[in-house]
This record gives structure tokens, sequence and C-alpha cells, in this order.
């Protein structure tokens, strides 16, 4: 009798619809059961194995809610090998990041306020078939994972990417659909409100844009109703967690001792000085507690504190009032600079109030481009933008670790706010880095990075289409009112309800990204938002940034490469590399440029020194010319036989002259007209139909010798 039992499946389930006129399936009950919630989804031949999982209680002194979400790129998704040494995968690529970040943002406000409990999320991609977004497959699984689980959230989301295809708003795009789209947007949102916008686009403007946020908010509503539905025949019961609570003696005591001084404190545009006020008041306050008090609720303390500085603020912004004095819609006062760095090929300094960013460009040659080796179809990014986030500039002494999340977030969303505007690599064939050091931060310093970068890259020379400025927006709700207010600083960031971060030319949008605190934005504040932010950006282009620089320079810095582009016939990229390198190392090593050879025959040429580029221009075109009838060569004997010499004309192209046309006498011996290594006139007087060049030396004239 076999000792084999065959597992059954029971709680397998399968769930099917359209979405964007493509199948989707939803699979539960199969894989990862140990999760708390689990799914697998199947969008066309994309495949996601989505996982939820929750501790069973918070950690020891953990204040604020710890959630992870990871999305897992496996390269056999797409049927490759990686390229590292090791074979498998490594660190997270910058897009893994940013999908990670999609996820994370519209779903991290919809969660309990006072849950502290660990939740992972965990999205691994088995399969992408290009065409249906593994991001937007990841945003559905997360969200069907978690609502069936019994962690607690109150919500269903949805997601989708929405392009403009020939003028028509197109949800979900192909492969093909995005190369031709007028901008990449992804949207989050529950069945009432939207909740997170990520937009890359090129100048689209913000009626258009606005338009195709509303036509994706009616897709997505379906999804949302497809989850809702499998939420309710599966769904698990949510389970009890120790429910964090503020301590209110606490809070009531300072709101009655302190609130009137701590208004005070905050009344000042100085971050600086309002925080040397407030940590007065707070001596004072637990000067009266006593030490042991203090010793004991000393984090419960740090939280009242926070809360009242949040019930001040936001009152305060209910009723028009900011903090720093300015109107509603007043941007802080602004600086801009360039050629702060006289070596660097190009430099800007972009201020707004307390946050200030210095922006570095460097050009390089195509073959600085950055190579990508992650599950998607970009495999090269020629322009690269990084964002530094260094502890002084909040006047901290947090040593560094390198970039996190949120610094390669930023970074990404002032890439996409300039990409569109960048000139194409025949236009301009440089490769080119933009490193945003945030020097100061009081808010906003990614739409600063964007400002400081637009400086930098005209500085720099590089012929962009227009200058692109950014700017934020911000929110706040108290019983159903609705107020928006223009550029916020860091304190109307921590407590207030909404980040809407538009960047863009006089012409349009170039990027958007939106954070909210809120359970949603209502299509009112969307467009309110649009028409303040473009007010601001246009006003911080014409007033402040193009005064500083009206024009990308003429040329590139003194100190840049000077590029030369030339086309030779792909066969003959052999002969300029020569055998093991040999001929390209010696063009480089004689010229002092730096050559880049492309496989469709594109050579780029770089050097600081023009001289010197030209230099090796001439040598790579006397290597792929071919000889023509009627030209004459000085070149070398490499070569005798019975009845002729070979002489080099170029780096691979030998000829033949005759013994009969090296003189125009008889000569009885080849050596005794020429020996290997005589350097002599020769003129080609034919090709034949095998590309065999014969040549004269007796036909050669006098005043034809150089």
């Amino acid at each position: 009798m076999s000792n084999i039992n065959h597992f059954e499946f029971k709680d397998h389930r399968v769930f099917e619809t359209t979405y964007a006129g493509r199948p989707l399936v939803v699979e539960t009950g199969k894989l990862a059961q140990l999760a708390n919630g689990s799914c697998l989804v199947r969008y066309g031949e994309t495949v996601v194995l989505v996982t939820a999982t929750a501790s069973a209680k918070p950690r020891d002194g953990i204040d604020f809610f710890p959630l992870s979400v990871d999305f897992e790129e496996r390269l056999y998704a797409v049927g490759r090998i990686p390229g590292s040494f090791m074979r498998r995968e490594g660190r997270p690529s910058e897009k893994a990041i940013l999908a990670s970040r999609q996820i994370d943002r519209p779903m991290r406000p919809l969660f309990p306020k006072d849950l502290r409990n660990d939740v992972s999320i965990v999205c691994t991609v088995l399969e992408n078939d290009s065409d249906n977004s593994p991001e937007v497959t990841a945003l559905l699984g997360a969200s069907i994972a978690v609502s069936i689980s019994d962690i607690p959230f109150d919500y269903v989301i949805g997601g989708a990417n929405v392009g403009i295809v020939d003028g028509e708003v197109v949800i979900n795009p192909t492969a093909e659909q995005r190369k031709r789209s007028e901008m990449d947007v992804t949207v989050c949102a529950t069945a009432d409100k939207i909740v997170m916008i990520e937009a890359g686009a090129n100048e689209v403007p913000e009626d258009d844009m606005f338009n195709a946020l509303m036509v994706a908010h009616e897709e997505i509503k379906k999804v949302v109703a497809f989850i809702a539905d499998i939420k309710a025949q599966i769904g698990k019961p949510k389970f009890e967690y120790e429910h964090h609570d503020l301590n209110h003696e606490i809070f009531d005591k300072l709101e009655a001792e302190c609130r009137g001084k701590l208004e005070y404190c905050l009344d000042t545009d100085d971050k600086t000085v309002r925080d040397a006020r407030i940590k007065v008041v707070r001596d004072e306050f637990e000067a009266e507690l006593g030490e042991e008090y203090v010793a004991e609720h000393g984090a419960e303390i740090s939280e009242c504190f926070d809360k009242l500085q949040k019930k001040i603020v936001r009152n305060w912004l209910v009723q028009g009032k900011r903090v720093d004095g300015r109107g509603m819609e007043e941007v802080r006062p602004l600086a801009a600079e360039v050629g702060v760095l006289p070596r660097a090929h190009g430099s800007g300094l972009f201020t707004r109030g307390q946050t200030q960013v210095l922006t570095i460009c460097t050009l390089g040659t195509l073959g600085d481009a950055q190579e990508l080796d992650t599950i998607f179809d970009e495999k090269t990014k020629r322009y690269i933008h990084h964002y530094n986030f260094p502890s002084f500039s909040v006047g901290e002494t947090r040593p560094s670790r390198g970039p996190g999340r949120r610094e390669i977030g930023h970074g990404a969303l002032a890439e996409r706010a300039l990409l569109p505007v960048i000139p194409s690599e025949e236009e301009f064939p440089y490769a080119l880095r933009l490193v945003s050091e945030v020097v100061s931060s009081n808010g906003s310093t990614s739409q600063g990075s964007v400002c400081g970068s637009t400086l930098a890259l005209m500085d720099a020379g590089v012929p962009i289409k227009a200058p692109v400025a950014g700017i934020s927006c911000g929110l706040i709700t108290d019983d159903g009112q609705e107020t928006t207010f223009t550029d916020i600083q860091g304190l109307e960031d921590f407590y207030g309800d909404m980040d809407f971060k538009v960047a863009g030319t006089k012409k349009g949008i170039t990027a958007i990204q939106v954070d909210i605190k809120v359970d949603g934005l209502s299509p009112a504040v969307i467009k309110e938002a649009f028409r303040k932010c473009r007010v601001a950006r246009l006003g911080i282009l014409d007033e402040i940034m193009l005064k500083a620089i009206d024009r990308p320079r003429d040329d590139v810095s003194a100190w840049a490469p000077k590029m030369i582009t030339m086309q030779i016939h792909p066969d003959k990229i052999r002969e300029v590399i020569g055998k093991g390198g040999s001929v390209i190392q010696k063009i480089v090593a004689e010229s002092g440029a730096q050559v880049d050879i492309n496989d469709d025959g594109v050579i780029t040429i770089a050097a600081v020194k023009a001289s010197d580029g030209e230099a090796a221009k001439s040598m790579i075109e006397a290597i792929v010319k071919e000889p023509e009838v009627g030209e004459i060569y000085y070149g070398k004997v490499v070569r005798l036989m019975n009845f002729g010499a070979f002489v080099n004309l170029t780096a691979n192209k030998d000829g033949m002259v005759h013994i009969s046309k090296m003189a125009d006498h008889r000569i009885e011996k080849v050596e005794d007209a020429v020996q290997v290594g005589d350097m002599v006139y020769v003129k080609v007087m034919e090709i034949d139909d095998k590309g065999r060049i014969n040549l004269s030396m007796k036909d050669v004239k006098e005043e034809e010798k150089l």
C-alpha cells in the first residue's frame, strides 16, 4: 500500500474579470498560505505573487506604523540570467524601489492611525510580458492580499497606468503604446477618491492631465468593485490590535499651560528660531513635571508636544493663517544663481526660503550611460539624476548611510520632470548626470531640485527644449472644509494632509507626485492644486530663474568634453578597433581623445581640447576611407614580390605597384627600385571588381607630391 497522499487545495479559488480590455485573473488559497493574506495575480501574461504578513504584536518602543513594501524582481520573469558575478539578483533596482513606493504611498495613510504591528507586503514578479505592467499588477495584488487578510484595513484600492496616445486617453497602455504616449501616469484610487498620482509627461496641459485622471478613476472603480467582491466572498475577519491612545492627562495640561507659548514659538519663518523657542518651552514644562515623571513618560510628552503643534498649525491654516505670515498662494522668497562652481560643467543654486538645493551637471560620452539589468525593457539610461539629502540640511548629526528610498524617489521625480526637455542623442551626443545636493531643507526639496537642475543644465550649455520649474500645493481638511495653499514648508508638510508636487514648463506638466494623509482627494482639490501650481510655476520661471540665465549657454564648459560624432559603415568597425583593440588603443593614445563605437557604426569622439578630437577623427577617416581612382598616397612599402611591391595606403588597406609602374624606364628587379620600409608616392590607377587596388609610382607628377 502506498504511503503517498495527494494534497488537496480545498480553499483554492479563482476570480476573473476584464480590466482595460485584458484578462485579469486572481488565484487564492494555493500559494503562500502561511502569510496573513496572499494571491497570485495574472494580468495578461504578467504574473505577480503578493503576500501580506503582520506581526502578532507591536515591537517595544514603536511609536509609528512600521509598514514595509518590497517589489521583488526576478530576472527569470523575462528569461534572463542576472549579469552580476554571483549570477543572482542583488539589491533592488531603482525601478523596483519606485514600484514599492507607488504601493506604499497610497496604502499607508489608509491603515488605522494607531496600528503599531509590523506589516510586510512582498510582491514577487514571476513573469513579465512587457505589455501588462508588473507594477500595476503588484499594486492590485497588494490591495487584494491585504483586503482578504485579517490585517486591519478598511479600504479597497485599485490602480492603473494612464497614457495619451494620438490624443486619446489609454488605460494600461501596451509597450508599443507607451513608446508613443504623451505621458506615463500611475493613478491609485478608492471607489470615491484618488489617493495617489505619480506622473511623467511631455508638457501636457493641466486640463488634459485632469481629464485623463478622471477617465482613469472611472476605470479603476470597476477593478475596485471586483476586489471588493473577492473580499466579501473570502475575506477574513480583521484581528484586534493594541490601540494606541494619546495621554490626555499630559496633553490637557500642556494645552492649558503652554498653548499660547507654543503659538508664539511657531509664529516665525525661521526654523532655527522656532526650534530654539520650542526647546525652552519644553524644558520649562518638563522641569515642572519632575525628572522621575519625565523619565517614565518621555515618549508620551514628545507625542503631546507634536500633537499640540499640529493642532495649532492646522487651526491656523483653516483660518487662512500660515506660520511664516505668507498668503495662501504666496511663494517664499526666491533666489537663483548659476556658475557657482567654475570648473564644473554646469551648476545651479536655487533657494526657496530655508530650502536650498545646489545641482551640478556633468557631461560624459554616450559610453558613460548607465547599464540596467532589470525585468523592464529599458537597458540603458543616458540621463541620470541623483538626489542627496545629508543630515546637516535639517540641522541633525545623523551619519550618512547612502541613499534611501526617499532619496531615490526624489531623484527619480526630478529626473522625470526634466527628461521631456532633454535633447536627443543626435542633437546633443552626451550622457548627462545631474546631482542635486540639498544643503538646507525646510520643505519641498524635490521641487527645489527641479529648479536647480534646470539652471545647471542651461549653465552647462545643454540645449534643453524649455526650462522646467516645480512647486508643491498643500491641503488642510476640517469638518468637510478643504483648504489648499501654495509652496508648503516643513511644518505644513508634517501637519498637513497633502503634498501635491507639480513640475513643468510654461506649456504644460512634465511630472507629478502626490502624497496624502487622508482618505483621498476630490476632483475639485486636484483641479485647484493644478491651478495654483501653474500660477506659481510660471512666476518662478519668469521672475527668478530666467533672470539668472535666460537660455542655455552657446557652448559647453571649457572643462567639459567636446563631442564629435561620425558614421562609418558597420563593416568597418573591425578595422577601426583592430586585432585585440590595437588600432583603437593607438588612436586614443596618440590623440588623447576618448572614442566610443556603437554597433550601428556611430562613433562618438570626446576630448576636452577640440584639436584632440579632430585628430582622432582624421585617424579614423584615414582607416575607413576607401581609396578612389586618381588619388595620391604617400605610403610605406610593406612587401616585395617578383612582379611588384605592396604599399600600405591606410591602416588596413594595401595596394600593389607592378614592376612596370615603378619607373619610366625598365626595371630588372623590384629590389632595384624599392625596399621594404621605403616611403613612396603612389597613384591609384584601378580598383577591380574584387576590390584589388592597382597603383603606379611613375604616374605621380612632381606637383602632386605633398
